[in-house]
């Protein structure tokens, strides 16, 4: 069943830990470890050390300026669930500090570094690593999930546009992708990395497509067979890399993240061998303005060493190249705007949720979500990264009409 990445503290140590860190900082000023460029960096992005406005960070032990000064970003989150600080609107906090962009220290910290030369070199998203890798992460456990998503359990960027709620967003999120490939009853869907079947039951449903869905999560398989039961919907514990059959449409949602730059070519050729002469596909991703591995996105370091282990963002660049021969773009629409809204509504969520999760998951676990959800929803908010839609066809289609 789910397990958390992280181990849980015992409570003695953590309050033995936070009466040294008020020994340590003090109140009202920053502690020494931060007055040697750090303390001013965030000045310049409009962040005080131990002030009253909501996005200020409150440092509650005097090692956290030596910790970021050698791990970087990676320093700086694991501090926050170790309790060293706290911000009433880490999500505001980061959209700050990303708008002025990172300064080298925290760029190129030697953990960063690491990581981005074993992306360079390794395929870091093989058959055994992709398959203990997603179920590190969906197989935390279905009740987790429950009280963060919406209804149908979407676990990507929504589509606000004119939505009042996560659960209205979503839906219009769904709907727009199927309109987009031009979906119509008896039509075979294949959905790439299904989830928990929140696609498979609404083109189902609302569409009368025939779907299969595809994911490597067996906590998803067990949900999604049961939410969609009695429709025609088949939902298969599966590596992309092993379908060997023709659907009239594909659709993928969130799932290219974890394929790596490796694999984005044999990706795209499953793609294009999957569909009929006529079919239409559509992706949708996270975008980094950059080809990955790089750099200059070390903010991503910690969200794939603590939340989506092997998780890489492509560029347009690399899906373009992928795709180079095999599938024409057709359409592209950034959504990338909508993804604040959607993490802040999942932050809402698991914080309104979290004392029925409270007793499995532990207050350390509660810290390390938070941090991420709110990190990832202030590196939107910031247009660090984008959600790109991309419609693609194969070679039988003669020409598209782009949808919104």
């Amino acid at each position: 069943m789910g397990r958390t990445p992280m181990p849980v503290e015992p409570e003695a140590g953590r309050q033995d830990r936070g009466e040294t860190a008020r020994r340590s900082a003090g109140a009202g000023a920053a502690p020494p470890g931060f007055r040697r460029g750090l303390e001013r960096w965030l000045e310049e992005a409009g962040i005080r050390v131990n002030g009253t406005r909501a996005w200020d960070i409150r440092v509650h032990d005097a090692r956290l300026g030596a910790r970021v000064r050698l791990h970087g970003l990676d320093g700086l989150g694991d501090a926050y669930v170790d309790g060293w600080w706290d911000c009433d609107a880490l999500d505001e906090a980061f959209a700050r500090v990303l708008r002025m962009g990172l300064p080298r220290p925290l760029r190129y910290s030697p953990r960063t570094m690491l990581r981005c030369l074993a992306e360079r070199l390794l395929n870091l998203q093989t058959r055994a690593r992709a398959l203990r890798d997603v179920g590190w992460h969906y197989n935390l456990g279905n009740d987790l999930f429950a009280a963060m998503l919406d209804p149908l359990m979407v676990y990507s960027c929504a589509y606000w546009n004119e939505a009042k709620d996560l659960a209205g967003a979503q839906t219009a999120k769904l709907d727009l992708a199927c309109r987009k490939v031009g979906l119509r009853p008896g039509m075979r869907l294949l959905d790439i990395g299904c989830g928990w079947g929140g696609l498979c039951r609404f083109a189902a449903e609302r569409y009368g497509a025939r779907v299969v869905g595809i994911t490597l999560s067996a906590e998803q398989v067990r949900y999604a067979r049961d939410a969609c039961d009695g429709l025609d919907v088949d939902v298969r514990l599966m590596d992309y890399r092993d379908l060997d059959e023709r659907f009239d449409r594909v659709v993928s949602l969130g799932m290219i993240e974890h394929v790596g730059p490796k694999n984005y070519r044999p990706y795209m050729r499953v793609v294009r061998d999957c569909l009929a002469e006529d079919g239409l596909a559509l992706l949708q991703t996270i975008g980094s303005p950059e080809n990955n591995p790089s750099l200059r996105h070390s903010e991503t370091s910690w969200i794939g060493r603590n939340i989506f282990p092997g998780a890489v963002m492509p560029s347009m660049a690399q899906i373009a190249r992928a795709g180079e021969g095999l599938l024409s773009i057709e359409d592209v629409h950034n959504i990338g705007a909508h993804y604040d809204p959607t993490l802040m509504a999942w932050a809402a969520n698991f914080e309104r949720n979290w004392p029925a999760l409270a007793p499995r998951y532990g207050e350390r676990f509660r810290r390390m979500w938070r941090y991420y959800l709110l990190s990832c929803a202030g590196s939107f908010r910031a247009r660090r990264h984008h959600v790109w839609q991309i419609v693609q066809t194969g070679r039988g289609v003669s020409g598209y009409t782009a949808v919104r």
